[in-house]
């Protein structure tokens, strides 16, 4: 199964590990993702992840939105330590931290930061 948007694969077997890289400007969902993974025999662990976005407060909270893809993640701190967003929905963020491996059949709703940093 071909995805629009990614510019790499590359596949280690002997590490378990795959990394996938997108194209600047991509409309690739985590579905798109998820269900390529899966076509292909594989499964979808936690996932790290850089994306840039908007912070947007939804009724469940404090969300993610990647541009291109408007998927919606559930922002979690990784540690303690993190500062927690504030919505600002005119700035533009980058996210950096991990996807958590989700449910079979299930598509990642979440992401763990370690940073949340607003472009400038």
């Amino acid at each position: 199964m071909s995805v629009n948007g990614i510019a790499s694969v590359d596949v280690s077997l002997d590490k378990g590990l795959a990394t996938v890289k997108l194209k600047p400007g991509n409309s690739v969902t985590l579905k798109q993702l998820h269900n390529a993974i899966a076509k292909n025999g594989f499964t979808m662990k936690q996932s790290r992840i850089v994306a840039a976005g908007k912070v947007v407060q939804t009724a469940d909270g404090v969300k993610f939105q990647i541009s291109g893809s408007n998927d919606l993640l559930s922002l979690l701190p990784d540690e303690a330590t993190v500062s927690a967003p504030t919505s600002n929905t005119s700035a533009n963020f980058v996210v950096e931290g991990a996807i958590p491996e989700s449910a079979k059949d299930k598509v990642p709703d979440s992401v763990r930061y370690r940073s949340l940093t607003e472009e400038k």
